[in-house]
C-alpha cells in the first residue's frame, strides 16, 4: 500500500446484534482511513431474526438495564428507552414487573437501527461504514486479504473478515410441507380454529412462537413437542449473591453438587435460587475451558436442558402468558421425540414416541413450527460456512456446535489465510455463554481491539 492508497476494509457478514456491534466497534477502534462493510442477506440491517418482529408480545429474555449495547455505557438503552417517544404497539412493548422492565424485541431493533444509522451518517470526513444488502458466498483467498463474492455478482478486495452470522438453522430439524417459519408468520397461512398446529421444541423460541400464533388470530390448541418437555423459568426479583467458590471442580458431578449446595445456602439466607445461577455469570467459560472435554461432553448429554432453562429466563408477562395457556388447555407441553412425519394434502401426521414409553403414537397437525433453535455448524447447509471450511479456513469447534477460534477469537482452520474473526453465536463450544447480549457486547469490543493490533502490523 502506498501513502496516497487507501487500506483496504473490513467485512463483518451478518447485521443482527453481533455483526452491527462489532461493526460499531471497529469504526472506534481502527485508523480513521480503513471501511468496514457491514454485510448482510436479509432486508434489514441492525435487526437480525430475533429484532425484526413487530409482535409487541415478543419480549426480550433479559431486563432492559442489563442491554446496553455497550461494555462501558450500562444504561444505554435504559436511557434511550426513557428518551424515546413511541406510538400504538410501541408503547405496549415496555413491560414494568417487580422482575425488572422488559422491552420488546422490535423495540431494540429499532434502538440497534438507531445504532447503525448515526454510525453511518455520523462522524466528521466521509463515511466509513459500507451496507453491502446481498448474501456473501465465498471468502477467496488472496494477496493482502481476501476477495469477498455476493451472490449478487459484486466482489470486493479486503483486509480481513468477521463472521457474525448469528444462530445458524438445523438442517436436521423436521421436514414437511406444512412446516412453516416461526419469525415469519406470513408462512402461517389460514389457521383452521379446530385443528392442531405443533412447535417443535419447548424454550425460549417456543414461548415466541405462541404468541405468534395468538397474535395471528389463532385460538386453536397448540402442543410443544420437546426430548425432556421442559419449560423455561421466569425472571423474578433477585437478591446478589457471592459468586461461589468452584476451586478444584473438573467434573460434572462435582460442579452440580456444588451449585446445589449453594443454592441450598441461598434458601437457608431466605434468597431464591436465581442469585447463584446468575453469580455464576462472570466465570462460566472459564468453568467451561477448564472441564476435560469427557465431561464437557456429559455436560451436553445430560445437564445442558436444565441449566439453559434455568440460566436464560422468559420475561415474566411470557411466562405467565404460556401459564394461563396451559392452564386453559389451549397448550399441551410434551416430552417425547419425533420419529417420521407422513405429510398428506391438507395435514402432517407426526409420528412420535413419548418420553418413557414403548410405543409410538400418531399426531395429525395442521402446521409444524421448529422451534429448536441452534443448530450445529458441523451439519450447516450455509453455503458460505461450507466453502470455508471446504477450504480449510475454518473448522467445527468442540463437538461441532460452533466454529473453532482462538481466544482473541481469530478463526482456526487448516489453511492459513488472510485474517479471519468469529463473534457471537457462532462461537458456542469454545465460549460457552455466547448467545445473549451482555455477552456478545463485551466479545465486539474485544473483537475489535484484536482486529485492530492485527492489523497495525506491517505485512
Amino acid at each position: 500500500m502506498t501513502s496516497r492508497e487507501s487500506p483496504r476494509p473490513i467485512a463483518v457478514i451478518g447485521a443482527g446484534f453481533s455483526g452491527t456491534m462489532s461493526a460499531i466497534q471497529l469504526l472506534a477502534r481502527l485508523e480513521p482511513q480503513r471501511r468496514v462493510l457491514l454485510c448482510e442477506r436479509a432486508g434489514t440491517f441492525g435487526r437480525g431474526r430475533a429484532y425484526a418482529t413487530g409482535n409487541p408480545d415478543h419480549l426480550l429474555n433479559v431486563r432492559a438495564a442489563n442491554m446496553s449495547a455497550f461494555p462501558d455505557q450500562p444504561e444505554h438503552f435504559s436511557d434511550w428507552l426513557a428518551q424515546s417517544t413511541f406510538d400504538g404497539d410501541e408503547a405496549s412493548g415496555i413491560r414494568v414487573t417487580p422482575g425488572g422492565t422488559f422491552a420488546a424485541r422490535g423495540l431494540y431493533g429499532r434502538y440497534l437501527t438507531d445504532l447503525l444509522t448515526r454510525a453511518v451518517t455520523g462522524g466528521d470526513g466521509p463515511p466509513r461504514l459500507d451496507l453491502v444488502n446481498d448474501a456473501v458466498t465465498d471468502l477467496e483467498p488472496a494477496p493482502g486479504g481476501f476477495t469477498l463474492r455476493t451472490e449478487g455478482g459484486a466482489s470486493y478486495p479486503i483486509a480481513g473478515a468477521v463472521l457474525a452470522m448469528g444462530n445458524l438453522g438445523a438442517p436436521g430439524a423436521p421436514r414437511s410441507r406444512h412446516q412453516a417459519d416461526p419469525w415469519a408468520p406470513e408462512s402461517f397461512g389460514r389457521l383452521h380454529p379446530d385443528r392442531t398446529v405443533l412447535i417443535v421444541g419447548t424454550g425460549l423460541t417456543m414461548v415466541d412462537a405462541v404468541a405468534a400464533l395468538r397474535r395471528h388470530g389463532f385460538p386453536g390448541r397448540i402442543v410443544a413437542l420437546s426430548r425432556r418437555g421442559l419449560l423455561p423459568s421466569a425472571h423474578a426479583p433477585v437478591q446478589p449473591w457471592p459468586m461461589p467458590d468452584l476451586t478444584g471442580v473438573n467434573t460434572v458431578s462435582a460442579l452440580a453438587a456444588r451449585i446445589r449446595r449453594e443454592i441450598e445456602r441461598a434458601g437457608a439466607a431466605g434468597l431464591g435460587w436465581r442469585g447463584v445461577i446468575d453469580a455464576l455469570r462472570p466465570v462460566t467459560d472459564t468453568v467451561w475451558r477448564d472441564l476435560p472435554a469427557s465431561e464437557q461432553a456429559r455436560f451436553l448429554r445430560h445437564l445442558r436442558p436444565f441449566w439453559d432453562i434455568h440460566r436464560h429466563r422468559a420475561a415474566p408477562p411470557a411466562a405467565e402468558a404460556i401459564a394461563d395457556e396451559i392452564a386453559r388447555g389451549t397448550l399441551v407441553v410434551r416430552a417425547g421425540r419425533i420419529r417420521s412425519i407422513t405429510d398428506t394434502a391438507a395435514e402432517a401426521i407426526v409420528t412420535q414416541r413419548p418420553r418413557g414409553a414403548a410405543e409410538d403414537e400418531p399426531l395429525a397437525v395442521q402446521c409444524i413450527l421448529d422451534a429448536t433453535g441452534i443448530g450445529r455448524v458441523a451439519e450447516t447447509d450455509d453455503p458460505l460456512i461450507r466453502r470455508l471450511m471446504e477450504r480449510g479456513l475454518v473448522r467445527p469447534g468442540p463437538f461441532g456446535i460452533g466454529l473453532d477460534a482462538s481466544a482473541d477469537l481469530a478463526a482456526r482452520g487448516s489453511v492459513q489465510a488472510g485474517p479471519l474473526w468469529v463473534v457471537g453465536p457462532l462461537l458456542r463450544g469454545v465460549l460457552w455463554e455466547c448467545t445473549a447480549v451482555p455477552d456478545i457486547r463485551n466479545q465486539a469490543a474485544g473483537l475489535a481491539g484484536a482486529v485492530a493490533r492485527t492489523l497495525s502490523v506491517p505485512g
